[in-house]
């Protein structure tokens, strides 16, 4: 049992989401009686400002002076933010009761634990994980990111297999626990990215540089997902192409980089014929889209990489094989 929880922000990132303030921000103060709560607005073109003063007084806002994005948005807004551990939640997640103190009690065991995430499941079919974060984020040789009850697009119930505290490789944005002391020390996310692997790049760092990142099935959370971008938006897959790119670059010791990056740009073309023909040309545009944002970025990546890079990075190998040629779920 922790005793002093004050030193915990909860903090959700607001871009005209003022209907997903109205909907879950009641439970999150209902059940955050530990933390101080915030709402960083990203020049919010709807009332969202006026609508929080009126309903939430007790709600503390930051104001940025323009849409950084995500990862631009809650840089500058946790600027303005002092704790000793925040709460990165989006604005269209359901929380428990309970829901912060098992996270706490877990950092407490371990100090080179740096980011934490609970068990996430789907607002919209809640005996199912959700896409964005399951029961904690890993990924394959070839950096395709996966999750403990989502591989790809497929998502598993929850049957209470997952109900562990186990190391994972990277904890879900949303809804992301972390020390603060740890974000700053990484310069927090890589702002070039705007929204998307974001914070799979920021725990990839975390571990090169010695850290932990846990799962904890003692706290649950409902996330309805695609609030902002959904999951079939062309935008979404060209940020997710180019954002992964350049997260492997960064992260990736040289060795391994060279035949790898040459691997996914060829699985990519692949993917863009199967994007294009099963969603439509966008799709099949944004992949080649992200492979030039890729390379218009490349010598800003490579300045970004660190001196230590770990080379087993990964769980399992070959996992878009196993998965769509092989079956495996």
């Amino acid at each position: 049992m922790i005793e002093n929880y004050k030193n915990i922000a909860v903090v959700i990132l607001n871009w005209n989401g003022k209907n997903w303030l109205q909907k879950f921000l009641p439970n999150v103060i209902r059940f955050s009686q530990e933390a101080e709560i915030y709402v960083i607005d990203n020049h919010s073109t709807d009332d969202s400002i006026d609508f929080l003063k009126q309903n939430f007084p007790t709600v503390k806002t930051v104001i940025n002076n323009k849409n950084y994005g995500f990862a631009g948005g809650y840089n500058e807004g946790l600027k303005k933010i002092n704790a000793e551990y925040y709460c990165l939640l989006n604005s269209d997640v359901e929380v428990t009761e309970n829901w912060i103190e098992p996270v706490l009690d877990l950092f407490k065991t371990n100090t080179s634990i740096a980011a934490i995430q609970p068990k996430i499941l789907s607002f919209n079919n809640k005996n199912y994980f959700e896409f964005a974060g399951a029961a904690g984020g890993l990924i394959d040789n070839l950096g395709y990111p996966y999750c403990r009850g989502r591989v790809f697009d497929d998502v598993e119930e929850d049957k209470g297999q997952y109900n562990d505290e186990t190391e994972i490789f990277w904890a879900s944005g949303c809804c992301f626990f972390i020390r603060s002391k740890d974000f700053w020390e990484q310069d927090g996310f890589d702002e070039r990215f705007f929204a998307h692997q974001e914070e799979i790049d920021l725990c990839w760092r975390l571990i090169n540089s010695g850290k932990k990142i846990f799962y904890t099935g003692k706290s649950e959370v409902y996330h309805v997902g695609g609030g902002t971008l959904n999951k079939q938006s062309a935008q979404k897959t060209y940020l997710n192409i180019r954002n992964n790119l350049s997260m492997m670059l960064k992260n990736l010791p040289f060795p391994q980089l060279i035949w790898l990056i040459f691997t996914r740009l060829c699985l990519d073309g692949v993917a863009g014929i199967y994007f294009g023909l099963k969603q439509g040309f966008p799709h099949l545009w944004a992949v080649v889209r992200g492979h030039f944002g890729f390379y218009a970025q490349l010598p800003g990546t490579v300045k970004l990489r660190q001196k230590h890079q770990i080379s087993k990075y990964y769980q399992t190998k070959w996992l878009i094989f196993k998965h769509f040629l092989g079956g495996k779920k």
